[in-house]
């Protein structure tokens, strides 16, 4: 459970032993990325559990039966560049029809603030209901920016997956967008002077493309 409204913490076994794994400053590259693609799967199933269900019927070996299926579910994916693509392969690999967007941002060194340089969202992106991804929610900068462009754009149901989180980031978020739900696997204690996550896993995009 969560103190905060609107936030889910995901903590299931595997995730929580996937994602000390993740922690530990010896898991090399190849083993992260792999760790981060699972632990997006299941995730996922928790993001996704109030997708809408259409009953059908369909014929077993035995018998005709209804079952429900998901006939008009219209998901899109969308990760901030460059961590967040390390997660979407693990939830392509569970909703595979879903449409996938992409926000690239640096931050300004002047004000500090995210600027965005690349953003590319499906065309129908106003009648999907939206996942935006990132590993780490810090200061939150990344993640209302990236889901001001997402609005933007005209949808009105966006979620944010994460990894691991702080206080910080999670109030961030909830004062500029209330409405978004918020899940995390983890919410750690504290920024550190630098902005990072303590204890956190270090820097997501560094350790998902070797680039340390």
């Amino acid at each position: 459970m969560s103190e905060f409204k609107n936030v889910t913490v995901i903590d299931h076994p595997l995730v929580q032993h996937k994602l000390a794994l993740l922690r530990d400053k010896n898991t090399g590259t190849k083993d992260f990325r792999t760790l981060l693609a699972e632990l997006s799967t299941l995730m996922a199933y928790e993001v996704t559990r109030d997708l809408p269900l259409d009953e059908v019927n369909i014929e077993t070996p035995i018998a005709p039966t209804k079952a429900h299926m998901l006939i008009n579910c219209k998901v899109g994916v969308v990760p901030i560049l460059r961590a967040g693509l390390g997660m979407t392969d693990g939830i392509m690999s569970l909703i595979p029809t879903a449409k996938m967007g992409h926000i690239g941002l640096f931050r300004d060194p002047e004000t500090l603030r995210p600027v965005t340089y690349y953003c590319k969202l499906p065309a129908d992106v106003e009648e999907r209901d939206v996942i935006v991804v990132d590993p780490m929610l810090a200061t939150g900068g990344s993640a209302c920016e990236g889901i001001r462009k997402v609005k933007e754009s005209g949808c009105k149901s966006v979620k944010l997956m994460c990894l691991v989180s702080v206080p910080e980031g999670i109030r961030a978020v909830q004062e500029m967008h209330p409405d978004v739900k918020i899940y995390t696997a983890a919410i750690d204690d504290h920024l550190n002077e630098h902005g990072y996550i303590v204890p956190g896993l270090g820097d997501a995009g560094d350790r998902i493309f070797g680039t340390m």
